[in-house]
């Protein structure tokens, strides 16, 4: 007989679990018979000591297994992405909707935020009427239709993951290669998915700090997948500053909508933009859609500059219960922050370094994500026009603009913010978006 005991004891004495054991717990969190308290001792444990290469397959096919695989017939590549969080990070919500319009089908299952790092569900439902919860056959039926949906795993894909997810996210269990793994990978591979991207973020809002670790990470869950049978690439990127310039949902949400509507100024695509391409075109690659990367990104430009992405994202939120003129409407259907305040260096210089990850805790403290499991998210708050590395930043450009519900809150966090940039006097080179492909 196998027990909770038993395989925790196991556990942080450094042992090898055994196949067995792992599909035990992963059934165990997805019927309850392993409690918080056990679910959450694993998780510790894992990060302690961790699963070794076999026990971390085992862990990921253990959790998939615990619902429902879906299986497709369509007359397209069923493809996918996935990043490993960061901030302001919201290249989901373009990349899906760009890569249906090239004539994927996307079956995007994503979460929630996870520790200081937003959630892509989080971020859609500052969309008013916007249900991130749908069954695997109207999922099925919404992306055949569309070609793309963005949704929560129902209770029926990989319910173990979907327990041990949001006790990680209380526990400061987070940063583990092999729970990570197992946690993308179960709900990517119920998908029925033939090729996934992988964004492995790198940096100081990151769960990887460096670049060794973003390298295990990134082999790992390249290796993992592909043993699975999926087509798949990562990408390590930069997550030294936030990716998009805000970060907070409904403020995420826009950065979105300027993409895909063409409203990002003239000064060239921003850094969402550029990884949206890069990233896509990878997947479309792997997916048989482009000759190649380069040919995919190609395709991935034309759709987003024709208007063709932002149709698909139009239609995939009014199915899913969001405004249907939202794509025309956006700006007046987004809720708002009724207190907004610039945030300036005591002295001007240029921005030579950010602490990413203190600006996502930052937007948590605000109320843009959960520091309890059962806290409501105010969509609205965050931070705007964050000043970019290598940016001049005084008395007139800021280092972000803080969006609260109150005034005190917002004057609470605004020395947060100014001790989370470091200026200096000379200009620096900023590191690359795309650190290295891993295939």
């Amino acid at each position: 007989m196998t027990d909770a005991r038993e395989i925790l004891t196991k556990l942080r004495e450094g042992d090898r679990l055994t196949e067995a054991e792992l599909f035990w717990f992963a059934e165990g969190l997805a019927t309850g018979a392993v409690t918080d308290a056990q679910a959450g001792a694993f998780a510790m444990a894992v990060c302690h000591n961790g699963l070794g290469e076999e026990g971390r397959v085992q862990l990921t096919r253990a959790m998939r297994e615990t619902g429902r695989i879906l299986k497709w017939r369509l007359d397209g590549p069923v493809i996918d992405k996935h990043s490993t969080g960061g901030v302001g990070d919201c290249v989901s919500l373009v990349l899906a909707p760009a890569l249906a319009a090239c004539g994927a089908f996307v079956p995007m299952i994503s979460g929630r935020g996870l520790g200081h790092t937003g959630g892509t569900l989080d971020k859609l439902e500052a969309i008013p009427g916007y249900t991130t919860q749908v069954s695997p056959d109207d999922l099925q039926e919404i992306v055949a239709d569309i070609g793309c949906a963005i949704v929560g795993a129902s209770e029926d894909i990989a319910p173990a993951d979907k327990r041990l997810y949001a006790i990680r996210d209380v526990t400061g269990t987070v940063a583990s290669v092999d729970l990570i793994t197992a946690s993308i990978l179960s709900k990517k591979l119920a998908a029925g998915l033939e090729a996934l991207v992988l964004d492995v973020k790198v940096g100081s809002g990151a769960f990887m700090g460096s670049e060794a670790e973003a390298l295990v990470l990134a082999q790992a869950l390249v290796a993992t997948a592909q043993g699975a049978g999926c087509m798949t690439t990562a990408l390590i990127t930069e997550m030294n500053q936030p990716l998009a310039n805000a970060a907070g949902n409904a403020l995420e949400i826009i950065e979105v909508m300027k993409v895909l509507t063409g409203a990002t100024g003239t000064s060239g695509p921003s850094a969402l933009e550029k990884l949206t391409v890069a990233l896509g075109g990878e997947v479309l690659a792997l997916g048989g859609l482009a000759a190649d990367a380069a040919d995919g990104e190609g395709r991935i430009i034309s759709v987003l500059e024709s208007g063709a992405a932002a149709a698909v994202f139009a239609e995939m939120v009014a199915e899913l219960g969001g405004p249907a003129d939202f794509v025309e409407r956006w700006p007046d259907r987004l809720p708002a922050a009724p207190i907004m305040m610039d945030v300036h260096p005591g002295q001007g210089g240029v921005v030579t370094a950010i602490d990413t990850r203190a600006l996502g805790e930052i937007v948590v403290h605000l109320g843009g994500g959960r520091l309890r499991g059962d806290d409501r998210i105010d969509p609205a708050v965050g931070l705007s026009d964050i000043a970019r590395l290598g940016a001049k930043v005084d008395d007139t450009t800021p280092l972000a603009r803080i969006h609260s519900a109150d005034e005190d809150t917002g004057r609470a966090v605004a020395a947060q913010v100014r001790r989370a940039f470091t200026l200096s006097d000379t200009a620096i080179d900023v590191p690359p978006l795309i650190h290295e492909r891993i295939a």
